[in-house]
């Protein structure tokens, strides 16, 4: 049997980037993070990865080889990616004096130890452009002073597969003298059509504000390819549960339509702050998702003063599932800690459908590789 591609996971968070290298193939072997509730979902959804909590400040890369029993230049594949806060466009004291911009030299430090085949790092596009690009020009500089070819693009999650509006920078590099392999798109323009909030969400059940029906069954048969793709391998509905929001908050969405927003209700209704708002700001705010649309990116809290996380049919915010269902996680992927860990946990992810995407375009380039070299093999020993 041929032995699966071995990959590592720094700042792994809950494990969205990995499920993504597991489904394109990969054995995940090991990650870390110092979330002790994404490590406890981690932990339960990848049990054949060794999970090693704390700061990655303290740990050393011979922690994980001796982990997984490799040994140094054997890892097929580091992935990672390195808290964002720092660069966020939602952090507006954001730059290089934020500690957490830093936090990218500790994963190359870690790289330089396992000497991975290949490397995969994520980050918010605000790194582009943070400290006037002093921390995107580090990152390249890094990982290419260890000897690795390496490229950066935004990858937009909705281009494959995805429900969701989503920018991410993505590194890749290999110390193999290969070029980069990204992922084809697969959605869009001349392509299938991008996935819809109704392809994603319209087969779970009906909530009312505040309501939580525990461990639920479906609400229908699935709906669309999605739907029977991340329902594969579950039979009941987690982390299903609705936020209990005020009662003010429930009379303002009673105003808004599919794809309306605060502009939408009524001046004498509005927060205090948005008065003063102009019509043309905070364009997401008290947005209410539209069936036949894609969501807003979803982050850390899906609060409704943030962003458009208003069901498109029921006067409640979007639950944990739902989130998750938008950021293309699995059913059966269940999310560990009190419900605001939970929500934190599906907004650092990566989209699992992305990661695979990614894997699968790292794997076809070395069996391409390994291809070319058997054939390089087979001609030498002909004409030798």
């Amino acid at each position: 049997m041929t032995k699966k591609p071995t990959a590592i996971d720094l700042f792994c968070g809950a494990g969205g980037l990995s499920e993504g290298l597991r489904q394109a193939g990969y054995s995940v072997v090991a990650g870390n993070d110092i979330d002790q509730y994404a490590g406890a979902t981690f932990a339960a959804t990848h049990p054949e990865a060794t999970f090693i909590p704390g700061s990655i400040r303290d740990l050393k890369a011979s922690d994980f080889l001796k982990a997984t029993g490799l040994e140094k230049g054997e890892l097929d594949c580091l992935a990672g990616g390195p808290p964002c806060q720092g660069y966020s466009v939602y952090n507006h004291q954001r730059g290089m004096h934020d500690e957490r911009s830093h936090l990218f030299r500790e994963y190359l430090r870690i790289v330089e130890g396992l000497m991975p085949k290949w490397l995969v790092m994520e980050n918010v596009t605000g790194i582009m452009s943070a400290g006037e690009g002093e921390a995107f020009q580090a990152v390249l500089a890094g990982i290419k002073a260890l000897g690795y070819n390496v490229e950066a693009r935004i990858l937009r999650a909705e281009d494959y597969g995805i429900p969701q509006e989503r920018r991410r920078v993505v590194f890749i590099g290999n110390r193999l003298g290969l070029p980069i392999a990204w992922p084809e798109k697969t959605h869009g323009d001349g392509l299938l059509p991008f996935t819809t909030i109704h392809d994603a969400l319209s087969d779970l059940p009906a909530l009312k504000n505040g309501e939580d029906g525990g461990v639920q069954t479906y609400a229908s048969e699935p709906q669309s390819d999605f739907q029977r793709e991340v329902r594969s391998g579950s039979n009941a509905v987690y982390n299903h549960a609705a936020p209990r929001l005020g009662a003010i908050n429930i009379e303002r969405m009673k105003y808004i339509p599919q794809g309306g927003s605060w502009r939408d209700i009524p001046f004498d209704l509005l927060p205090s702050g948005m008065k003063r708002a102009k019509r043309s700001d905070h364009t997401k705010r008290y947005g209410r998702m539209r069936w036949g649309g894609l969501s807003c990116t979803v982050l850390t809290k899906c609060d409704v003063h943030w962003g458009a996380y208003i069901h498109p049919e029921q006067d409640r915010s979007i639950t944990v599932r739902e989130a998750a269902r938008i950021q293309s996680f699995p059913d059966w992927f269940q999310f560990e800690g009190p419900r605001t860990e939970q929500y934190v946990q599906v907004g650092n992810a990566v989209p699992p459908m992305l990661g695979r995407r990614i894997g699968e375009a790292i794997l076809s380039a070395m069996s391409t590789n390994s291809t070319d070299m058997d054939t390089e093999d087979e001609r030498k020993a002909a004409t030798g």
